[in-house]
């Protein structure tokens, strides 16, 4: 088993979920492998979009990371309800993912996936979320041009075609729950006509519930915002008449992430994936028994970035931070 922290980048957390509780993060995924490009992604915008899964990181990397992650935590007296393949992109990009998931298995913790549902099409990666506790699928539209416009999908993606994928694997027989997640950004899909759209599609695959979210966290895109209170309550209105569990996903997580010990190597393990506001940057240096002076050094060293969103100041990792990761396979799908 490789030591805690030799692979920092392929876990984080455990972080505070709205969804999840406390999620253990895997980051099987490196910036920016991804079938979309959203307009409100908190990673930022993608490069090139990409469909054709493939090997990243080897699943023994992955497993060890993990299994170090939990052990940790354990010794820390973390709660870890879930383990959640989160990554710095799409997570059914893995070829590996299947095999990953069978090797944590052993740990005996639930697992989550949350996946913007762009390969649901394919049997194969149905097949392997199946296996899984609980999963997330993203619909934000099923208007083909709204849908172009907010999540700025790859250009070989058929929203009909990926659809059908989602309601196939709503369908078949699955292990876990399933949740779709609906991400309103006003002025682009906050209107009565795609709230409606989305729903009805929703009503058809019966989802165990059905959240809708607004961006809480800096997005890829300048003036992404979220919609009007009243866009919103009704969305749930119209939501709430086609479904028989819907909730907001719009509150704060809270500040509980979890720290190692090694203030700088959590920062810049959180915040590759998970954006933190300025308070809960404090919360975790306080654990770790730090101060400020390592934000300000990782600052310097072009390593920890900052941003101002919805009246909070947020810490994130930059793309061009040296944080070593293990050498990715190699080899197409």
């Amino acid at each position: 088993m490789s030591s805690y922290g030799a692979t920092p980048s392929l876990t984080f957390g455990p972080v505070p979920s709205r969804r999840l509780g406390r999620s253990l993060g895997i980051n099987n995924i490196p910036p920016k492998a991804c079938s979309y490009s959203c307009v409100y992604c908190q990673v930022g915008p993608t490069k090139q979009t990409e469909i054709l899964p493939r090997a990243f990181f080897p699943p023994e990397s992955v497993e060890d990371a993990v299994r170090a992650r939990v052990e940790r935590a354990r010794e820390a007296g973390d709660t870890i309800d879930y383990l959640t393949f989160v990554p710095d992109g799409e997570p059914t990009l893995d070829v590996h993912l299947g095999e990953t998931i069978a090797r944590l298995r052993p740990l005996e913790i639930p697992i989550a996936i949350i996946t913007n549902g762009s390969l649901l099409w394919r049997p194969e990666v149905r097949e392997v979320l199946r296996t899984l506790d609980w999963v997330s699928v993203k619909v934000d539209s099923v208007d083909p041009e709204v849908w172009a416009r907010i999540n700025r999908p790859d250009g070989q993606l058929n929203l009909s075609k990926l659809l059908d994928g989602i309601s196939a694997f709503a369908t078949e027989p699955r292990k876990g729950e399933l949740a779709t997640e609906t991400m309103l950004i006003s002025g682009i899909n906050d209107h009565v006509e795609s709230v409606q759209g989305v729903a009805d599609f929703l009503k058809r695959i019966a989802p165990d519930i059905a959240y809708l979210s607004i961006p809480t966290r800096p997005p890829a895109s300048s003036g992404v915002r979220a919609p009007s209170d009243q866009a919103l309550l009704r969305a749930f209105q119209i939501f709430s008449a086609a479904l028989p569990h819907v909730e907001y996903l719009t509150g704060y997580e809270g500040n509980a992430f979890s720290s190692t010990g090694d203030a700088a190597q959590d920062l810049l393990s959180i915040t590759a994936v998970h954006p933190m506001r300025e308070e809960a940057v404090q919360t975790l240096l306080e654990k770790g028994h730090a101060n400020w002076s390592v934000v300000k050094r990782l600052i310097e060293e072009g390593q920890l970035g900052t941003t101002d969103y919805a009246g909070h100041r947020f810490y994130f990792r930059r793309a061009s931070s040296p944080l070593s990761t293990p050498t990715p396979s190699t080899g197409l799908f």
